[in-house]
């Protein structure tokens, strides 16, 4: 291939009136086709096989949606990171439980709407293709409220911005997307890309898109995050697997210069190669994690129930009652308890002092009245992940 049309294929820099260069980006897929020969294709077939590893891992979950609660929370934190964010899983947790904390960290709320927004597209993309439209949906849950509410949320920008180190100016700037008038047609070439092209793997389709989503940038502010859930969306949407359970973030975070590197490389370059098969290791290395996270929850999960068969006595059947509850609700009260057994406030806070004694909760409030109880061993597993 001609090296000046690969250097092209991903679109050019144009000079602009003020002096800045901006980026236009080609429509996909690329020409010259993407090389998928040699490491790229055993990459896309180990990832196509860690998926379906994955998809039969948690299949075998006594309760699927369960294991997919916390893993949402956990790809929510993730990718919050990301864009600077300090709020833990447990923070999160401790949010929804609405434990009241000066020492909670006030971006808190930009991962709950990030949850928000993850479990809207999970709804929508089974009646909406994932398109220009839902697109703009769910940058509206996502900066409803918070840092960024003012930059038009669910607004395609109507404005230049670009991307550099913090207080650049646009002629400084590392990376200009393409001037704004032409965001629509462009979301628009991506979306009949997704839908309408049946030439390329479904991987190699989503690894594109993404890259090209970031490249667009079509909002203010946000784009990472809509980007990274586009991701979670397209493989729902194709129903690769059962649950949506394969989460990036966590690899995109730990290898976060490498992440900007590459995409960054796509356009100076129009190596999409390299860019895939950085995104089909992550696939692969993300589904070995959730996988092997599935396997320790089944795990604790036998472990638990064991114990409590072995040590509650007469309080077997509501321990398990309760235990079971945690796996969707990790941080309980003994009024939740209550609730969830039947039994009166003194009967619930016995239970879980037993069950506290037994190592299954942690009492995290530190207070004598309104307790709140964690189901720890459970959630130090997402926080390996």
């Amino acid at each position: 291939m001609n090296s000046d049309n690969i250097i092209k294929r991903s679109g050019r820099y144009i000079q602009q009136s003020t002096g800045y260069r901006a980026f236009y980006p080609e429509k996909l897929p690329p020409e010259p086709p993407v090389r998928i020969t040699g490491e790229l294709q055993t990459l896309l077939s180990d990832a196509d096989r860690a998926l379906g590893r994955l998809d039969g891992s948690i299949a075998i979950l006594p309760n699927p949606d369960l294991f997919v609660f916390m893993y949402v929370r956990k790809e929510a934190v993730l990718s919050s990171q990301i864009e600077g964010t300090q709020s833990s899983l447990q923070d999160v947790l401790a949010a929804e439980a609405k434990i009241l904390d000066p020492k909670q960290p006030s971006d808190v709320r930009e991962v709950l709407n990030y949850i928000d927004a993850l479990r809207y597209g999970l709804e929508r993309v089974s009646t909406l293709p994932v398109s220009a439209r839902l697109i703009r949906e769910i940058h509206q849950h996502l900066l409803q409220g918070v840092r960024g509410s003012h930059l038009t949320p669910g607004e395609l920008r109507t404005s230049q911005n670009w991307i550099g180190p913090a207080g650049c100016t646009l002629n400084e700037a590392s990376f200009v997307p393409p001037p704004p008038d032409l965001v629509p047609e462009l979301l628009s070439d991506m979306e009949k890309f997704l839908h309408f092209d049946r030439s390329l793997p479904l991987l190699i389709k989503i690894g594109l898109a993404h890259a090209q989503f970031e490249t667009i940038h079509p909002f203010l502010d946000g784009n990472g995050r809509v980007g990274r859930l586009l991701i979670i969306f397209l493989l729902c949407e194709a129903g690769v697997m059962q649950k949506p359970v394969l989460y990036i973030s966590h690899y995109f975070k730990q290898n976060r210069q490498k992440y900007y590197d590459y995409l960054q490389t796509v356009r100076d370059r129009g190596d999409w190669e390299t860019w895939l098969g950085f995104f089909l290791t992550g696939i692969i290395i993300t589904s070995q994690q959730a996988a092997l996270t599935a396997q320790r929850v089944l795990r604790l999960r036998e472990d638990h129930r064991d114990l409590i068969n072995r040590h509650m006595g007469y309080a077997t059947a509501n321990a398990q009652h309760v235990l079971e509850t945690m796996y969707e609700r990790p941080i309980l009260s003994v009024k939740d308890i209550m609730e969830i057994t039947g039994t009166t406030y003194p009967a619930a806070n016995k239970l879980a002092f037993r069950m506290e004694k037994l190592g299954l909760i942690i009492e995290m409030t530190g207070h004598v009245r309104n307790r709140k109880f964690l189901y720890g061993p459970y959630v130090r597993l997402f926080d390996d992940v």
